[in-house]
């Protein structure tokens, strides 16, 4: 080749290096400054939870990946929010109050897998709940515990378990009290819950709105609460105004999460949302889920913060219920229990009232 055209080629050479390596640089350096978004569908309580925890993961994200992510949230009563995502909202995660709302999603729209709940530690649970009651400060009505709530003229805060994941679990909380008290049966805890049930003035659809009508409206003796948003109330929001009364025993109650395979593939934030509910279980995940009243799962942080729960008897689901499959088949679904109980309840009122008729 001759020499002016060897360093032409030279040249040439040396220019497309520089412009390959100055656009991987380039490239790179886009990639790092992503803008991401992803779009957490959860259930009432846990807003003031995430909205702590998303700041600290973006955080946590653009310090390892250079990446900013932004997490919109989307709350409500969790049957209302799985029943949403069945049909067509675009979430990246569901962070729900019960694993049977997510069952709906894998099972009605396919979005997730059905074993979708191995796929992270504690059955995709990072932080579990319990079941206490809420009461006017002083505690007027002298209420201690479960048989309380059965009595004439107490009135009773629940949502409607139709469409709020609390509130199944604040009706299986009394059921299996019913249940394992000495003497009793199927039979028993079906009467009382009737007469529980019986003492709801008003069913809100989350568990938020069963709050905001105790709280706020000034309306019912109790409200059954999540055990977080009972220390919330008494600690931050209505100080001084309200106090908790743990019953003698309740249920562990355990809001799972999950990535929505179908939607980040789609979208491309697999990554990222696969992150963001593993940083839930890191150390500084499990701080926001106690600063927030949730119990930390993770041995040393459950330690570390044991003195913010009070101690109670907690019964385990499958143990009493079998599955929430089960559950959700005998007491929530179409002419169910609660829907018997309801009805009969309703019939009762009318015989008792023929003038509302």
């Amino acid at each position: 080749m001759p020499r002016h055209e060897a360093r032409r080629t030279d040249l040439a050479r040396r220019r497309w290096l520089a412009a390959a390596v100055g656009g991987a640089a380039c490239g790179v350096s886009r990639a790092a400054g992503r803008e991401i978004s992803l779009l957490n569908v959860s259930y009432d309580p846990t807003r003031e939870l995430y909205q702590q925890y998303n700041a600290a993961f973006a955080e946590h994200w653009r310090a390892r990946t250079g990446d900013r992510v932004t997490v919109q949230q989307s709350h409500g009563g969790s049957g209302r929010q799985s029943r949403a995502v069945v049909e067509g909202r675009e979430a990246d995660v569901v962070t729900l109050a019960l694993s049977a709302d997510i069952d709906q999603i894998a099972e009605r729209a396919r979005l997730l897998p059905l074993d979708w709940q191995g796929r992270l530690p504690h059955r995709s649970t990072p932080y579990y709940s319990t079941i206490v009651f809420l009461v006017r400060l002083g505690n007027p009505r002298g209420i201690r515990d479960w048989e309380d709530l059965a009595k004439p003229g107490v009135q009773v805060i629940t949502p409607n378990p139709k469409s709020s994941g609390g509130a199944r679990w604040n009706y299986l909380a009394a059921w299996a009290h019913a249940l394992r008290r000495p003497g009793g049966n199927e039979a028993g805890a079906k009467a009382y819950l009737a007469a529980l049930l019986r003492n709801v003035p008003v069913m809100d659809t989350g568990a938020r709105g069963s709050t905001l009508t105790f709280i706020e409206r000034g309306i019912g003796d109790v409200l059954l609460a999540w055990e977080n948003e009972a220390l919330l109330a008494v600690n931050r929001s209505a100080r001084g105004r309200f106090e908790v009364v743990v019953p003698s025993s309740s249920i562990r109650a355990e809001p799972p999460v999950a990535v929505v395979d179908a939607v980040v593939d789609r979208r491309g934030t697999r990554a990222v949302a696969q992150a963001y509910l593993e940083h839930l279980y890191s150390d500084e995940g499990q701080r926001i889920v106690a600063e927030n009243f949730y119990r930390p799962v993770m041995p040393a942080m459950a330690s570390r913060y044991a003195s913010r729960f009070p101690g109670v008897r907690l019964h385990d689901l499958p143990a009493v219920f079998g599955s929430w499959r089960q559950a959700q088949k005998v007491h929530f679904s179409e002419d169910g229990l609660f829907d018997q109980i309801y009805a009969a309840n309703a019939q009762w009122q009318r015989m008792l009232c023929p003038s509302a008729l």
